[in-house]
Parts: C-alpha cells; structure tokens; sequence
C-alpha cells in the first residue's frame, strides 16, 4: 500500500485499468508527450503508445465528439479537459449527444465516456481556470457527477466509472492534487457511486462538502469543537447521483445544516440540498439551512480568497446556526 496524492492515485489507476483493458483510451490536449497540465496523465504514452494515449487538436467539440463514437463503438474512452473551464467549448456535445444518446436510441447505444480534468479555485488561475461548473451537468438527464476529495476516493471512483455504461463527469479538484497524502491500496477496488462518506461525526450541527472545500470544512468543524460544539461532516463525494438518506440521518440527528462549495450561491448545487432537506426533513430542522458558498461573480484573480470560502466564514456560519 502506497501514500498517494490525488494526482498520483488517478496517474496509478489509469495505468492499471488500461493495462487491464485495452478498450481504454485516453485522449485530450496534450495527454501525450506533456502528461497532461497537472501530469495526471504522466506515463501514459510511453508505456501504451500513441493509438491509446492522444494528443488533440485544441478543440473541446471535437475531444468529445470523437470520445462519443469511440464509445459508440465498444471503445471506453477518457477524455481529459485541461480546465474544466474549457468544456464549455464541447458543452454541446455533452448535453446533446453524450448524456442523450441511451435514451434516444431506446438502449440500443451506450456512451461509456468518462470526461475528467481539473476543477475549481485555488491556485489564483482567475476566472477561465477557476470555475466549478458542476451545477450544468448534474442538471443534464443521463449524467453522473463525481467530485473526490481523498487520493482513496479517486481511484475507489475513477474504477467505478470506468464500470458505467453511462457517461461520467469526474471533476477533480486542482488545489489538493498534491496537499493531501493517503495511503491507497494497490490492485482494483471500488467506490460505490452515489454514497457519501460520514468523515466525522457529530451531534450539533451538520456540514455537508465536497471537493477541496471538504478539507476546509473538517478544519473548521475541528476550531468549533474548541467551542464545545460538536460537528458532523459529511462528503459527498457524488453529486449524481447524491446521497440524500446520508444527509437525512445526520439532519434528524443534530437538526441544524450548513452546507459549503466553490460554486456561486444562486442555484448553487447546496440549493438542491436545501431543498430536498425542506421537502424531507423540515419538521427535524431548529435551524436555518446555511450555506457558504462562492459569490455570484465571475472568479477574481488577485482576490480569490474573497471568493472562496474560508476557515473564517465556515466556522462563524456553524456558530451563527448553533446559536440561533
């Protein structure tokens, strides 16, 4: 057993999937030679050759455009976007063909396409390398969503797409690629698809993550305990599908929430949370549903750090719902 940063537990398992596999294929701008702009890919051409590792024109339309036939024909193609920013340029794609194929053609196609690349704020790459757009996707019919905070959790999940006969969003946050270290097994195993992981339990107060800002939360959740105040955290881990009987346990236990992403608040993807906790959970609740969240602005580049949440804004929110 290794200890991995994320990168390096996605750069492992994609060499042993594709040895395992030789219907993989990754593809995307400069997977090859360069290994990708944060080396997640590293290796990979060297060791499979050019036929399965390519390098694309600068074209997002066209990576997932041909990913598309790839899966059409029996291939399990993994398209890297170099700035999850940048898909918007095949968002089309996506939403049109990839995450409608199945049901277009009444199950007679699939789209085993996995599109994975780097997501979210932190590494002050100002607003077209700082975006966490996973509200659009999860909002697409026939997508799946991942988001992994923990170098265990990407390889558990990255295996579990890569068993899906149905198209995967696998963002991957940038700014913890290599700040945080785990111990990894080797060989295969999986993580299941839409269930959260309790990383800490708590009776006061429930705060609910995922991505980079999990880690915040945790270190937040630790400065209110200094308090006396006891903090559930929970990791989503799926956004879609998302675990929503987790997050009902902990609500009917502590009663109060506070909900954190990178995302902007307005239909933010703790908006859908908060919903759902009001049709399912509100006579259990004491409290308002906060949520700390990016702001409704485009991402600043010298100024970032007011626009992500902070250790700050995360633990004086926990304070503001136990108290009120």
């Amino acid at each position: 057993m290794a200890e991995l940063t994320l990168a390096g537990a996605l750069n492992s398992t994609l060499k042993e999937q594709m040895r395992k596999d030789d219907r993989i294929v990754v593809l995307g701008e400069d997977v090859g030679r360069r290994g990708g702009v944060f080396l997640v890919t590293e290796g990979l051409l060297e060791e499979f050759g050019p036929e399965r590792v390519i390098d694309t024109p600068l074209s997002e339309a066209a990576i997932f455009g041909v990913a598309a036939g790839m899966a059409i024909y029996g291939l399990k193609p993994i398209a890297e976007v170099q700035f999850f920013d940048f898909a918007f340029g095949g968002f089309d794609q996506i939403v049109s063909q990839i995450a409608k194929l199945r049901y277009r053609t009444g199950g007679q196609f699939k789209a085993p396409v996995i599109i994975r690349g780097p997501v979210a704020g932190g590494i002050r790459g100002g607003m077209f390398h700082s975006q966490h757009p996973e509200t659009y996707y999860v909002h697409t019919a026939g997508l799946k969503v991942i988001v992994p905070a923990f170098p265990y959790d990407a390889k558990g999940l990255l295996i579990s797409a890569l068993k899906q006969e149905d198209p995967v969003i696998f963002m991957e946050p940038k700014s913890i690629y290599r700040t945080i270290k785990q111990e990894v097994p080797d060989g295969e195993f999986t993580v299941p698809i839409g269930k959260a992981n309790v990383l800490k339990e708590g009776d006061d107060v429930t705060v609910i993550s995922y991505g980079a800002m999990v880690h915040r939360s945790l270190e937040a959740a630790e400065e209110a305990e200094k308090e006396k105040i006891s903090v559930e955290v929970i990791d989503l881990r799926t956004l879609m599908p998302f675990d929503i009987e987790t997050i009902l346990n902990s609500v009917k236990k502590t009663g109060r929430v506070v909900i954190v992403h990178e995302a902007p608040k307005t239909l933010g993807f703790g908006a859908e949370i908060a919903a759902q906790l009001a049709e399912k959970a509100l006579l259990y609740l004491e409290a308002p549903i906060m949520r700390v969240t990016g702001q409704d602005t485009p991402f600043p580049l010298a100024n970032e750090h007011y626009y992500l949440p902070t250790l700050k804004r995360i633990k004086n929110t926990i304070l503001k719902v136990v108290n009120f």
